[in-house]
């Protein structure tokens, strides 16, 4: 009996306490099955395997090592154009007003120090100042000055004058810059505009090529002051004839340099040619022109990093062949014949003769006198400025004896238009 129960469970005919287990299909039923579903399930699964390595692919392309895909990028293009997602990006400073530290970092970066001072060689200084941009248009907003290079003996018996005339422009619009002989040091108070502008210097000897070398020297210490636009050489002799406005305008406004130059066929002119300046210098290239120039930064650049043409002059140009009147007019002439205006904005009175100009004294000066070198068609003469003809050719004029500062102070304000 118990025999036949036990058949039964197994069998499944008869429910028990425990189901009994459901028995496997005949092996030769599940050998058949099996081919039919593997046939069914290989293209399903190649199809994942090629899904799954095309994905693949395209993420090593796009999210992998850009140094294979991208093209490499330069350390300061990297650091400039891909910061770090790992740093949070700072807020926007707000920005701050002029004349207070403000600016972008590049702007800050470029502002002049204090003082002109400084302990460069001339070798090291004329490295500096060559350098420039090759992109022309600065990253930030740049107001052009008027670099005023004073090229002195000593004192500046007419600083008074001058600090009425710079009072009447903005401390942002120029830059002052002092070569006087060495061991000389000028005593100006804070508020004026000399205070702490003088450059380290060497003796400069009328005639020879030693003045040439401070006004080189000058050139390049402006030039520091990427600032600087218009670069103007006067002396302790020198007065402006005009308020700083009207300067001001007149220089930046220009599309050439003043610098004059003509062709002497004399012996003060092409008698002064040496034969070793060729093949740079042909005789009939050779110009003569006033020391007193004024020049664009373009220009200034050029006449500082020249070493194809100075060093000729250095070595052939002597007295009675006198480099600082023969140099630049010489030069520009032959290199950039239409960047400069063939004419001086300083006027001089060689009527008297001589090997120098008139020096004026304070028996010269009164409202007349001024009157003269300031009316259009007088002393200031004809010329054009930006190709139209000018009422105003001379915007300082020299010899001014120290005696003239007094008189000069009293006629300014309504003469020449400052120091009122």
């Amino acid at each position: 009996m118990l025999g036949g129960a036990a058949a039964a469970d197994a069998n499944g005919k008869d429910g028990a306490i425990s189901p009994a287990p459901t028995r496997a299909p005949p092996p030769t039923a599940n050998r058949a099955a099996l081919p039919l579903k593997l046939k069914l399930l290989r293209p399903l699964l190649l199809l994942a395997v090629l899904a799954t390595g095309f994905l693949a692919a395209v993420v090593l392309l796009l999210g992998g090592s850009t140094y294979s895909v991208l093209p490499r990028l330069s350390v300061p293009d990297a650091l400039s154009s891909a910061p770090s997602s790992r740093q949070p990006r700072p807020h926007p400073q707000p920005q701050a007003c002029a004349g207070d530290g403000g600016g972008s970092p590049l702007e800050r970066r470029a502002r002049p120090p204090a003082g002109a001072w400084h302990n460069m060689t001339d070798e090291e200084l004329l490295w500096a100042a060559s350098w420039q941009p090759r992109i022309g248009r600065y990253p930030y907003r740049r107001v052009p000055k008027v670099a005023f290079m004073f090229l002195t003996r000593g004192p500046l018996p007419l600083a008074p004058l001058w600090d009425k005339f710079f009072a009447g422009g903005d401390r942002a619009l120029y830059s002052v810059y002092v070569h006087a002989t060495p061991g000389y040091r000028a005593d100006f108070p804070p508020a004026s505009a000399f205070y702490r502008r003088q450059v380290p210097s060497q003796v400069a000897e009328w005639g020879q090529t030693s003045m040439c070398d401070a006004e080189r020297r000058l050139l390049a210490n402006a030039l520091l002051d990427p600032g600087n636009e218009r670069f103007v050489l006067v002396s302790e002799t020198c007065v402006p004839l005009y308020g700083f406005p009207v300067v001001y305008h007149y220089l930046t406004r220009s599309r050439q340099s003043f610098v004059g130059a003509f062709d002497d066929p004399g012996p003060h002119g092409r008698g002064r040619y040496r034969a070793g300046l060729a093949p740079e210098v042909r005789p009939e290239q050779w110009r003569k022109g006033a020391q007193w120039f004024e020049l664009d930064r373009a220009l200034a650049v050029d006449v500082v990093a020249d070493d194809r043409y100075y060093p000729k002059f250095r070595e052939h140009c002597r007295p009675p062949c006198y480099v600082d009147e023969h140099y630049l007019p010489t030069v520009l002439s032959v290199e950039a014949p239409g960047r400069i205006a063939n004419r001086s904005v300083t006027w001089v009175d060689w009527s008297r003769g001589g090997a120098h100009p008139a020096t004026f004294g304070e028996a010269d000066v009164g409202e007349a006198f001024l009157k003269r070198l300031t009316t259009p068609g007088k002393e200031q003469g004809t010329c054009t400025y930006n190709g139209q003809p000018a009422d105003v050719c001379f915007l300082f004029a020299r010899k001014f004896a120290p005696s003239t500062l007094k008189p000069l102070l009293a006629l300014a304000p309504k003469m020449l238009g400052y120091g009122g």
